[in-house]
């Protein structure tokens, strides 16, 4: 099969984009994905999306991991996918596009930083020195302390494999609090299984858990190891939050051909 493809990353999260919207890539196997993912024989990416046709919708969003196997929402994937529905000729400054996990509102703003609407949470899990929710994929996250030397990888494999998590996986974030409004995000991910240079859902979640404000409008700033991104929230309560957009930039790489 002749692909072509199209490289985007977001703040050093990288994927893979197909426009399906002729269902021409409908029976694109695992291996196959994983095959393209691969970034010694293969284009590299953290992930693999494929841009299909909707009813009711600009477009849907179905998203694989590098492992080839389907994954869930994943927040810099879906910032990506809006802007290559632009580049493919889907040109609006509001979209409204169906993932895994929904429907998502998404925009573009005047310096083509692109915003996606998370879906809300209800249910924060707490423990002493962790917390556990899930933001269109499920997180584990973690405080820490000079967090530019933490082992992110061993340390979150630890989690990541643990009885509670072996079976379906967690995606775990470290954080380490630089201000009041802002924090430094390190992911090991799943279904990557290992440490990516940003994760949106990741992000969120660290956000979300690190609010400034007890109730009401917050916006966090937050550091990762590829760039800065930003989310902005209501905290209805300690385990409610509405209105959850994350907000950063996204660039096209290159687009080219692949004989797999």
């Amino acid at each position: 099969m002749d692909i072509t493809f199209y490289k985007y990353q977001g703040t050093g999260n990288d994927f893979i984009l197909l426009d399906n919207r002729e269902n021409i890539y409908d029976n694109i196997s695992s291996e196959q994905v994983k095959k393209m993912c691969d970034r010694h024989f293969g284009i590299g990416a953290d992930g693999l999306m494929l841009l299909n046709n909707k009813k009711g919708y600009d477009f849907e969003m179905v998203y694989y991991n590098s492992d080839g196997n389907t994954g869930s929402m994943c927040g810099n994937g879906g910032r990506c996918i809006v802007n290559f529905a632009y580049r493919l000729g889907i040109k609006k400054k509001e979209y409204l596009f169906l993932g895994s996990d929904g429907p998502h509102e998404a925009e573009i703003d005047i310096n083509k930083e692109i915003s996606l609407k998370m879906q809300d949470v209800n249910n924060v899990q707490f423990s002493l020195d962790y917390y556990v929710l899930n933001t269109g994929s499920p997180h584990y996250v973690k405080y820490v302390k000079d967090i530019a030397n933490f082992d992110v990888i061993a340390e979150g494999r630890k989690i990541r494999y643990n009885k509670e998590f072996a079976e379906t996986g967690v995606n775990v974030d470290f954080v380490e609090i630089i201000s009041d409004d802002e924090i430094f995000v390190r992911t090991y991910e799943r279904g990557v299984e290992n440490e990516t240079l940003s994760c949106g859902t990741g992000v969120t979640a660290s956000a979300l858990v690190s609010a400034h404000n007890e109730k009401g409008f917050n916006r966090v700033e937050v550091k990762a190891l590829g760039g800065n991104l930003s989310v902005e929230f209501e905290k209805m309560s300690d385990t409610e939050f509405i209105n959850i957009w994350l907000s950063g930039p996204v660039e096209f790489v290159f687009e080219g051909s692949i004989q797999i």
